[in-house]
This record gives C-alpha cells, structure tokens and sequence, in this order.
C-alpha cells in the first residue's frame, strides 16, 4: 500500500505498541546476563550468597531513587498484576484507621477491578468523567458513605494515556481517613513519580513497561501503612513481605533499566511529547473526523488512542501489520478478545466508536522516521478503513 519504500522499512518492523511492553534496553540485557553467573543464593550468607544479595538491594536502591522512596519500602514481585493483588490487603491500617472496603475506579487494569483479596461485597467502583478521569466528586460521596477505604487509581491509564489527579484524590482519601494505593505501572518511566508528592500510600510498578524484563515488579509500601498480609509468607523474603526466592536475573535487569532511565533523564519524556504532536497532527490531517480520547485532558507523552468513523480495529490492527507496524486496539493483557473496551465504556463512548479505537504508543528510540512511515501509510490505509471495509488491499 504504500510502496517500495515502505515494504523495504516493513522488513525491518515499526514497533508502536510501547504500553504493551518495551524491549530491553541494552543495560538490562548486561545486567540480567551478568547476574546469571552468579551461583549464590541472594538469602546465603556466604561471599557468593553476599554478591547476589548486592545486586538486589542497588536494584532496589535504584527504584526508591526513581520514586522518591526509601529502599526499605520496594518490595519485589513477579510483576505488576501480583504487585496489584497484594496491594489489595482488606485490613491495611493507617494512623489506626482499618480500611475494610475498596473502592476502585472504573477504568483499572483488571486485575485492580477483580477487588483482590477484598469480599466482592465490599468492593465498589468510582466513575470517571467522559475525558477519562475519575470523577473526584462521584469519589468523594463514596468516601463519606461508609467505613474507611482503601481506593485503588492507576497513575495514567494504559489506553487513554489520561493522567489520574492523584494528589488531590489522595488528599480526599486521607480526609476520610483512608488509604491510597497507585498503579503506577503504565506511567512509571514516561512521567515523573515521587510517590510523597503524590500522598500514596501503597505503588506498583512493572520491569517490563520500562525497558527491564518481563517477570519482574515492585510494590512500594511505605512506612505509614500496618496491617498488611503477604499472599505468600513462608520462607521470609523480602522481610516476611513476598515469600520465594528472589528472581535474581529479573530484579538485577530491572535496576539497570530504571538507572538507565534516569540517566536519559526530562528528554526523552519531551523526545516522546514532540514525535507524539507530529503524529497526531498527521492524522487529523489526513482524517480530520477522527477522534483521539482524552486529549483534552493531560495525558502520558507517547500515547494516542484513535478511532475514525466506520472504523473497525481489529481489521485496522492486522492491516497495520501487513505494512510493518505493530500497533495495539487497546490493553495487550485483554488481546485476542473480541470485546468492547472496559476503559471506554466506563467513558460513556459510543459503541461503534469504541470499536474503532486504535492505540498508538511510543517509546524512548521511535524515530521521526518511524512516525512518517506511519503517516504516509495512514494515507493509504485510511481509504479503505475509513469506510468501513473489510478488504485490506
């Protein structure tokens, strides 16, 4: 479709599915081999059991810095799903108080919106407005209803992109006496975090959204917080927090890749903001009718979710695929799924529209280049996907 250029660049693949998952940077891959050599168990105390032990606590030491918490508080998982789970702890206390409900909003990750170890009973969902946040009003009346609550937000939505005002729904939170738990797991890595400036309490993240392995997380859980119950306790890794042996590769390739992110430092994030105007840009320029959700409200630097009229995205993500991008209709942990998007329905979008919803996500080394690409092929693909037809020519 968009001719000998194009099926020479094709050869070599145009990666924008970046909220699925990132490749591991170069760092991580060193790290993660380096530490396979090593035999010692990160518990041992012997000289090898020490040097394994090392590199786990400057990965941690390296997380904390990027979060602005203390080491102490990072406790490693198997990603961000278990990191999520164990968050979600009926029971945790705060200045006394016992949060025996949760209240999560209406766009998390599923396995936020499943409620953990939380009786389904006690779980209840804060609405968001149709830009894609919470509705902190809605949440407030929730807070005032009952005993306190625990209230789970993610950072920056993994569809949208839209940014959740967490300092102010934290200061909500703790008025009524309640307990913020973030996952940070999409924004970790394109915006600045400092978990004190964001008043949560509890925060996930994930190795794999920002160039580590996958296989690899953390929950920060800070000091302020009691009452918290490990979904594994035997064998007291982790201070008695997350039982099993470390995952030593994992861990080691996560530190380096969070210490390369903050060696690259604010710009890379406006690399990102710059490659994603001329993108959206382009679109609207060749499909003015197009809609791009939540841009009126503040979004992650490197994401785009689209829909244009007559539009179907599962056709739209194959044809971007036979022309050499890999591109995403929503959230890689519900793929292979005919369904209609839980983020936009919770946004009051229109069906037909949300079945047209295609996400464009960049990364740290999107090129220029990359982008055009995908405008002139945007050109071609549009005449067909535009109206709606299932021929991808």
């Amino acid at each position: 479709m968009v001719g000998a250029i194009g099926r020479q660049m094709a050869k070599t693949r145009v990666y924008l599915d970046w909220n699925a998952t990132a490749p591991m940077r170069s760092q991580a891959k060193a790290a993660m081999l380096q530490a396979m050599d090593l035999q010692g168990n990160p518990s041992s105390v012997h000289a090898e059991g020490r040097a394994a032990r090392k590199i786990i606590e400057d990965a941690r030491a390296n997380i904390a810095k990027a979060l602005g918490a203390r080491s102490a508080d990072v406790v490693f998982t198997s990603g961000g799903t278990e990191a999520n789970a164990l968050a979600l702890t009926p029971g945790l206390r705060r200045n006394g108080d016992v949060a025996t409900r949760l209240i999560v909003s209406a766009i998390e990750h599923s396995s936020v919106r499943s409620g953990g170890r939380f009786p389904v009973e006690n779980v209840h969902t804060a609405p968001v407005t149709p830009s894609g946040v919470v509705d902190v009003g809605r949440l407030q009346s929730l807070l005032e209803k009952g005993e306190p609550a625990l209230v789970s937000v993610m950072l920056a939505n993994n569809e949208t992109g839209a940014i959740q005002p967490i300092a102010e729904i934290a200061e909500l939170v703790h008025a009524a006496h309640g307990i913020l738990h973030v996952d940070a797991v999409q924004g970790f890595g394109k915006i600045d975090i400092d978990i004190n400036s964001l008043g949560a309490d509890l925060l996930s993240i994930s190795a794999h959204k920002i160039g580590g392995p996958k296989g690899a997380g953390a929950l920060i859980l800070t000091e302020r917080l009691a009452g918290f119950e490990p979904l594994v306790s035997a064998g007291g890794q982790e201070k008695g927090r997350r039982g099993g042996t470390e995952n030593l590769p994992g861990i080691a390739a996560f530190g380096a890749a969070v210490a390369a992110h903050l060696d690259a430092g604010a710009a890379a994030t406006a690399r990102m903001q710059k490659l994603r105007a001329k993108l959206e840009s382009g679109l609207r320029s060749v499909t003015p009718e197009i809609t791009i959700f939540s841009s009126d409200v503040p979004r992650l630097p490197n994401t785009t979710l689209f829909s244009a009229p007559g539009m179907k995205a599962e056709t739209a993500v194959i044809a971007f695929d036979l022309e050499g991008m890999a591109v995403s209709s929503g959230s890689a942990c519900s793929s292979g799924k005919v369904h209609a998007s839980p983020v936009l329905t919770a946004m009051g979008v229109d069906p037909i529209k949300a079945q047209g919803a295609v996400r464009l996500s960049l990364g740290w080394d999107t090129t220029e280049a990359e982008v055009q690409y995908l405008l002139e092929a945007w050109i071609s693909l549009s005449n067909v996907l535009v109206k709606g037809s299932d021929a991808v020519a």
